[in-house]
């Protein structure tokens, strides 16, 4: 059996400053495949988190991570006029958001990350991806980590290997760390985001490095 392509890494962006995101970016970046404004970033510095980033890596990809859930159409086409490569929809967003956000995509170019819940609807998926969104994640949430549940098992595997038989690219989160990688062994994940793992460390070069050794370990 041929080896599955190993994922692309995405660091997460989600402090509450520019300055501090841009600092453990910048000594990390030759290991980054993606850059991720996140969501709490964008909220307390706003839409110049992308544009910023942009000038300064004009060949990367940068999510816009807005976890749109209406007004598809005007924030799609902020995000992507501030210099975004993808944008965030949520899960429970309308069908007519998703739609909207698509097409505002294919206008300029870039694609559309479905952001999946602690539930997972296979027929919704499978609307999704009928409309043009690219990318789905799978997510262990950050509310999830703070009630101690740190485990990834079979269920969040099969959802992997469901959705990307749909045709979507698949992104894991949820404070991945190098240690959790093995769990995915033989899995077609398409994107792995590690956010406090690079962004935390005392060394973020040397973080991201450990990340991309261990994606080609295991991907091998």
């Amino acid at each position: 059996m041929a080896a599955l392509p190993k994922p692309r890494l995405q660091v997460a962006l989600d402090t509450k400053e520019l300055v501090d995101a841009l600092r453990p970016l910048n000594q990390a970046i030759d290991q980054i495949d993606v850059i991720e404004c996140g969501t709490i970033l964008i909220i307390a510095e706003g839409l110049r988190t992308v544009r910023e980033i942009r000038a300064l890596y004009p060949d990367k990809t940068i999510l816009a991570d807005v976890r749109i859930a209406e007004a598809g159409t005007l924030i799609a086409q902020n995000c992507f006029e501030a210099g975004a490569s993808w944008v965030s929809v949520v899960a429970g967003a309308s069908l007519t958001t998703v739609g909207q956000v698509v097409k505002v995509a294919n206008e300029y170019g870039g694609e559309v990350q479905i952001e999946l819940g602690e539930t997972y609807d296979a027929d919704r998926a499978r609307q999704w991806r009928q409309l043009g969104a690219q990318h789905v994640i799978v997510k262990r949430s950050r509310d999830r980590e703070a009630a101690g549940d740190l485990s990834w098992g079979p269920n969040d595997v099969s959802r992997i290997h469901e959705l990307a038989e749909m045709g979507f690219t698949v992104t894991i989160t949820g404070g991945v760390t190098v240690d959790d990688l093995d769990t995915f062994a033989g899995a077609p994940v398409g994107v792995v985001i590690a956010g406090r793992a690079i962004v935390k460390s005392e060394d973020p070069l040397g973080a991201a490095t450990e990340l991309q050794q261990k994606l080609a370990e295991v991907w091998s």
